[in-house]
């Protein structure tokens, strides 16, 4: 447990940020999963005498990329890191965060137009 407590902190999941020559901050994300499995054997006393219990446990722990934030000029985007999408669904819902950020943009202009 106290090796999952160490794996599982808050900088495995946002990590440290990296900076490039030209000045981009790159700030990993990742998800974290663990898992935890626990199995036993109750034998009749005949078998319990000559082989005894049987048990066993066992953890597990996926630490997976899925994005990284980067800061440029003060704004901050989210990239993901994930296979291409399925089905046109997921395409279009991969893609709201981008329109919203179009729309605000292009609406913001025409106000400072006006």
């Amino acid at each position: 447990m106290k090796k999952m407590r160490e794996l599982i902190d808050a900088n495995t999941i946002v990590g440290d940020p990296i900076t490039t020559a030209d000045g981009i901050t790159l700030i990993p994300v990742s998800k974290v999963s663990f898992g935890f499995v626990g199995g036993g054997s109750d034998l009749t006393q005949k078998q319990a005498a000559k082989n005894g219990f049987g048990g066993g446990t066992g953890a597990g722990v996926n630490i997976t990329p899925v994005a990284f934030m980067v800061v440029k000029d003060g704004d901050t985007k989210l990239l993901y890191i994930n296979p291409p999408a399925l089905s046109t669904v997921d395409r279009i819902i991969e893609t709201v965060p981008e329109v919203i950020d179009k729309v605000t943009e292009f609406i913001s202009k025409d106000k400072d137009k006006e």
